[in-house]
């Protein structure tokens, strides 16, 4: 390119220095010259509407004589082109270097290394943080922006883009003053011209590296060595250790410097605490590695939860792209509803208004101007503050369309910097909150028991010691055998998997949810979803296939269309499209043409390598109908010859778009689509003659307007949605007489025009059910939940559809919005349960109808895909929003995302959402069943002991505490649902966690389980036949008898009773642990029914989790030895344990056989019993311990805060004196990098609750309501 041609295209001086004018610096813009007969792609919506997107913008150009001469003088001071304008605005008196200056704390980003663009990150983001129209002004405006980033404003970025050109300084880029080929002069991109069919390596590898991607580095994740501390950073852990390390060292004193014992021989006491210290090991690996597991999964969904597509203009086509292509330079579309992804400036736009509140707190929607017209404003000194070009990151758009330019992305912008601070964690959902407060309840319980079993065995062995002629490392050993059987109790009590449960199921079914097209936003409204009573559907996209087409109209009030002919009486003249549309004049052909290609936010585009239209359902289907009857070309041409004075984006309130278009006879004209009954109601005149040469107007008389109403309700009833097109013309914009938006005198107000339309047809739009709703809305009501339509079509067509799905029935009722609004709170509640279509309702009418039923008590869901469905997505008690037809603003309020708009989805929500609710249940009963067991036994057979020694030692209650707490938990929440949990009503709000089914089971399985490991414990001797001579009150006589003395006798008393005691104890642990395997499969169903292993072949985490308890049960009978305090036994004993284990299963087909309501009898009595017992003691307690307590926090307190303060200090210490070395940062500096710190510290969402001290456990139980199961 020639320097001449350069200067031409960018509005550069010739006077260019000699690096500005050299070949390799060439400007990059797509400047590729028109395609034969002027075809072009339309993809770009605000390219086809360049006189009107850019009509201020092209105005102030064409003033360029003016502001060349200011520009020049302004170069000729030697100073900035810009520095003598004077606006008024803040800043204006900053030079460029000032309004560009770098702060101390971003120095950094203002230092790019080899950068060929004329722009660093730092003095891209001066324009914000705050808004800085110096900044802007400093950086050369819009086109400046263009020229530095080396984009073009109307085509966007290169698809073959990988490294750029030519390298652009800033006096290059900020010397571009003004383009001398306007935006609206430069040519649209052909589609036959665009390179993109291939994928390109490599891809804008200079962006990236000099501004980055729009990716925010993932949350620094917890290290796995963090979790195994986390894990192991248990007081009651780490007390467990403590004894255990004790243990070990009197074992090791025993064994070394203590001759060995002349009977027993070497001491081995050691090997306790040396097991002890490995189980306790093998739990914190394998709870860290199940919390690393699980971090990865909910890191992985949270990434695909951010992903979302937007709307770009890339070589001059709009494509979409994920938002994590998004790239410096891009030119991005602008729609209501959007969620900004990028900072940048705006190119052009009609009525652009975001709300900044996320991102700046002010709560006012703002109004954006172009960068062009603000930079025109600035050169001509007419510039203010209220002037706001600026596009923030994380804001909303509330209304308009428009294209902006993105100037930075990811960390770089202004929403990374604040999601770099405040990366949210995962939430702990109501579950798992309730069932953290049932694990402290239960931990107090078990906490108790041990206390007391302490203190029993403590006062026995202090009231032995006079008797005990052991040496001191003996008794030391056996104080520390009963402290640390005590603590194992406590580990054993406390249920900590019961919330780790909930997140492993949590995990799972998000993860298969995602499978099945349900992208959970929100945890808690997973396990919400299963217990839900009511869904307020919307219909298109959702029940429908929202494939929308076409199928009949209206011309005028007379002349009717329609594909399928045979659908008509024979009596009725009914056209075909050809012949309907053949008859149109090309005045009413051309007004065809802009009501439906102009009055339209939708564009042309590509999916999956097709040529298509982009955007709202209802649009594409009118614009297919034009492009195939009406001669339409592509869209941008349509567009591009027209000027768009004023846009009225859709409403859902008045249910109708418009836009006001300047026609070349110099009139204005106002074109509305929208409801048909609405449109109809504000239409007083129709046109004369649909064939004729001119839009003659007549008064639209009573019988036309009663032909009109009858064909709209023929539509209707067709279920076919009815959109009428208006139209109204003007002498002069604004019209005389109408009251103008205060902010903008050339805006008027659409309610004041919005009347004496003339009618110009109607067409019917039909959008089939999806495949398979009606089943799936029946699976619903036969799950107990009611389905209820909410939708913007009018009662017939809304009555019509509910019909189809199996929604509407007999007794149903079908109201209108309006209507519905009207009642009052009494009303409203008193029709509701019959209430099942709400028709022409708006956003506002769904939030109420939510409202009121979640004050009837029901859980419920709703779906929506607009903005304003906002308050109802966030109101429900959980909200669907549309992955497909949904904006941004909707998807963030709702808790799930439905990616692929479809009905049947939300039936799987429900399905998995009962499945974790299950799932917990399952686990629950498994838990507390264990619970009760392992505590009753240990604690009655220590207390019952000589040597008082449990049944049960530590080792092998850490055993069956990984049993219960990590194994069954993965065991048990990973069962997938079936069709057959619909089969059930949901549970309601208020019910207790653990059902009177659920208690029957429990207490049936502990009181089988204790009987059983009783017997064997304490008749076991006698039941098996052993010889009980071995045993020392039976070998007395024999052995005094023999005459023996001393050693001898010590030796003849000790007899085989230690190898028989061993091996029973041996048989009585290996009994429990085969007793709670046996269990798991019985908590595999909560319900009365008799199939235990239903689907169990399909679950094969359950199937690979007992394989891993059974072959690790096993091992340890096998070579545990010393280790577990166990003896191998032979096949005999094996198969009495195997026997006196397997009728576990046995046991609950009998105690399902119970009725739940005489079970609920019982439990009501004994409950009565306990509490009338109970109550007076926890008050004792109360009072027994609460001086204790208070006594206790009154010396740690203090010396809590003391140590956290004086550790606070010394890092305190150490990064001020670091900041001195460095020169500079003051106390305040310090301070606030400290509360920022603290601000941005991420902790694991994985780690694990902390154990509450006896203190924080609640005095009172929590109250135990019982309910009666349905019988099945």
């Amino acid at each position: 390119m020639s320097q001449s041609q350069q200067a031409e295209t960018y509005g550069e001086p010739n006077d260019l220095s000699p690096s500005t004018t050299s070949p390799e610096h060439s400007p990059l813009s797509l400047q590729v010259p028109p395609s034969p007969g002027g075809k072009s792609l339309g993809g770009d919506t605000l390219r086809s509407r360049a006189d009107s997107f850019n009509s201020v913008a092209e105005s102030s150009r064409t003033r360029g004589d003016s502001f060349n001469s200011n520009a020049e003088t302004a170069r000729s001071r030697g100073n900035s082109d810009l520095t003598t304008l004077r606006s008024r605005f803040e800043g204006d008196d900053l030079s460029p270097e000032e309004a560009l200056q770098p702060d101390k704390t971003n120095e950094k980003d203002f230092e790019v290394a080899n950068n060929p663009f004329a722009f660093s990150t730092g003095q891209l983001n001066k324009t914000l943080n705050p808004k800085s129209l110096a900044a802007y002004r400093a950086l050369g405006g819009i086109y400046g922006l263009e020229r530095g980033l080396q984009t073009d404003l109307v085509a966007g970025l290169s698809v073959d883009e990988t490294s750029v050109p030519e390298k652009v300084d800033l006096q290059q880029a900020t010397s571009v003053t003004r383009a001398k080929n306007p935006l609206d002069a430069r040519p649209v991109v052909a589609q036959d011209a665009i390179v993109s069919g291939h994928e390109v390596n490599d891809q804008f590898r200079d962006r990236k590296r000099v501004f980055n991607d729009n990716r925010l580095p993932d949350r620094r994740g917890v290290s796995i060595w963090k979790l195994f501390w986390n894990a192991y950073n248990d007081r009651v852990l780490l007390i467990l250790t403590a004894a255990a390390v004790i243990s070990l060292a009197l074992g090791v004193y025993e064994a070394v410097g203590q001759p060995p014992d002349p009977v027993e021989g070497q001491s081995l006491d050691w090997v306790e605490g040396v097991a002890i210290v490995v189980a306790i090991v093998v739990v914190v690996i394998v709870t860290g590695l199940n919390d690393y597991r699980r971090e990865k999964q909910f890191s992985a969904l949270n990434a695909k939860k951010d992903d979302r597509q937007v709307k770009a203009i890339r070589s001059g086509k709009s494509v979409m792209i994920s938002v994590f292509d998004v790239m410096v330079g891009d030119i991005l579309h602008l729609e209501s509803g959007d969620s900004i992804p990028a900072d940048g400036i705006l190119v052009g736009g009609h009525g652009v208004r975001c709300d900044e509140s996320s991102a700046t707190g002010e709560s006012d929607a703002m109004k954006k101007t172009g960068g062009a017209e603000v930079w025109q404003r600035i050169a001509d000194g007419t510039a203010t503050s209220k002037l706001d070009p600026f596009i923030i990151s994380g804001s909303k758009v509330l209304e308009g369309v428009g294209t902006y330019l993105v100037t930075s992305v990811g960390v770089n912008s202004s929403f990374g910097k604040i999601m770099m601070g405040i990366q949210a964690e995962n939430e702990e959902t109501p579950l798992q909150v309730k069932l953290g407060r049932m694990a402290n309840w239960i931990g107090y319980l078990g906490t108790s028991a041990a206390g007391l079993l302490l203190i029993i065995l403590t006062f026995r062995f202090i009231a032995d010691l006079p008797n005990n002629s052991d040496n001191p490392a003996k008794k030391g050993q056996t104080f520390l055998d009963i402290l640390i059987v005590a603590i194992t109790i406590i580990v054993v009590a406390i249920p900590e998997g019961l919330p780790l449960a909930v997140t492993l199921a949590l995990s799972f079914a998000t993860k298969r949810m995602y499978k099945e097209n349900n992208l959970v936003r929100h945890l808690r409204a997973c396990e919400t979803m299963g217990n839900a009573t009511t869904i307020c559907s919307d219909k298109t996209g959702t029940l429908t296939q929202n494939l929308m087409t076409v199928v009949a109209g209206l011309l005028g009030t007379h002349t009717n269309f329609a594909r399928d002919l045979g659908t008509y009486d024979e009596d009725k003249t009914v056209l075909t499209f050809a012949a309907a549309f053949e008859r149109l004049s090309p005045e009413i052909r051309a007004l065809l043409l802009q009501s439906v290609a102009i009055n339209s936010t939708a564009f042309e585009g590509e999916e999956d390598g097709k040529a298509t239209y982009i955007g709202s359902k209802t649009e594409t289907a009118l614009l297919t109908m034009a492009k195939d009857f009406l001669g339409m070309g592509p869209v941008a041409e349509e567009r591009a010859g027209v000027e768009v004075v004023q846009l009225f984006p859709f409403d859902s309130d008045r249910k109708c778009m418009g836009v006001v278009i300047r026609l070349a006879s110099g009139s204005y004209r106002l074109l509305v689509k929208g409801a048909a009954e609405i449109m109809l109601d504000h239409a007083t005149q129709e046109l004369f003659d649909i064939a004729g040469d001119s839009l003659e107007a007549m008064p639209l008389s009573p019988s036309a307007r009663l032909q009109a109403s009858a064909n709209i309700e023929d539509f209707a009833t067709q279920s076919l949605r009815t959109i009428a097109l208006l139209f109204k013309d003007f002498p002069q914009w604004p019209p005389a007489g109408v009251q103008t938006l205060e902010e903008d005198r050339s805006m008027v107000n659409f309610e004041e025009l919005f009347a004496e339309m003339t009618f110009v047809g109607v067409v019917g739009i039909q959008d089939p059910l999806r495949d398979g709703v009606a089943h799936a809305v029946k699976r619903c009501q036969d799950a107990g939940i009611v389905v209820r339509m909410v939708t913007g079509d009018n009662i017939t067509t809304a009555s019509a559809i509910a019909k189809q799905c199996g929604i509407l029935s007999g007794k149903g009722r079908v109201m209108e919005g309006p209507k519905f609004r009207q009642l009052s709170d009494e009303d409203m509640d008193a029709i509701l349960p019959d209430l099942q279509v709400l028709a022409r309702s708006s956003p506002d009418d769904k939030r109420i109808l939510v409202s009121r039923l979640k004050h009837l008590g029901e859980t419920v869901a709703v779906t929506g895909d607009g903005t304003n469905d906002g308050p109802a997505l966030k109101k429900a008690d959980v909200g669907f929003s549309m992955g497909i037809a949904g904006t941004e603003v909707a998807k963030e309020a709702s808790a799930i995302v439905l990616m692929d708009d479809n009905f049947a989805s939300i039936v799987k929500a429900v399905m998995w959402g009962r499945s974790v609710n299950d799932a917990v249940s399952k686990f629950l009963q498994f838990q507390i069943t264990v619970n009760i067991t392992a505590v009753l036994l240990a604690f009655v057979s220590a207390v019952s002991s000589p040597d008082m020694h449990s049944v049960l030692t530590a080792v092998q209650l850490l055993w069956v505490n990984l049993i219960m707490d990590t194994f069954a938990a993965l065991a048990l929440a990973t069962d997938a649902p079936t069709e057959k949990i619909l089969d059930r009503k949901p549970t309601p709000k208020r019910a207790p966690l653990i059902t009177t089914n659920m208690w029957k089971m429990i207490i049936g399985q502990a009181i089988y389980q204790l009987i059983v490991t009783f017997v064997l414990y304490y008749v076991g001797y006698d039941i098996l036949g052993y010889d009980t001579q071995c045993l020392p009150q039976n070998r007395a006589p024999v052995c005094t008898g023999r005459g023996l003395t001393g050693l001898d006798l010590e030796r003849c008393m000790s007899g085989c009773a230690d190898e028989l005691h061993t091996q029973l104890n041996t048989m009585v642990f290996n009994t429990f642990v085969w007793m709670q395997i046996f269990n798991e499969f019985n908590n595999r169903r909560l319900d009365n029914k008799l199939n235990i292993f239903e689907g169990i072949l399909k679950n094969y985490f359950f199937m690979g989790i007992n394989c891993v308890m059974v072959g690790g049960q096993i091992m340890i009978i096998f070579v545990g030895g010393k280790a577990f305090q166990i003896q191998r036994i032979d096949g005999t004993q094996w198969a009495v344990c195997i026997l006196c284990a397997l009728p576990c299963i046995l046991w609950a087909v009998v105690l399902r056989c119970i009725p739940d309501k005489y079970a609920a009898m019982v439990f009501h009595i004994v409950g009565k019993v306990w509490f009338f017992v109970a109550r007076p003691v926890m008050k004792v307690l109360k009072i027994v311990f609460k001086p204790v307590g208070k006594a206790w926090m009154a010396v740690y307190s203090p010396t809590k805060r003391f140590t956290r303060r004086s550790m606070d200090k010394l890092p305190n210490r150490k990064r001020t004196a670091e900041d001195g070395k460095a020169g500079g940062a003051t106390t305040g500096d310090v301070e606030a990098a400290k509360e920022m710190t603290t601000f941005s510290t991420n902790t694991s969402p994985t780690t694990p609750p902390q154990k509450p001290t006896s203190a924080e456990f609640p005095m009172q139980p929590p109250p135990i309501t019982l309910t009666t199961a349905s019988e099945s």
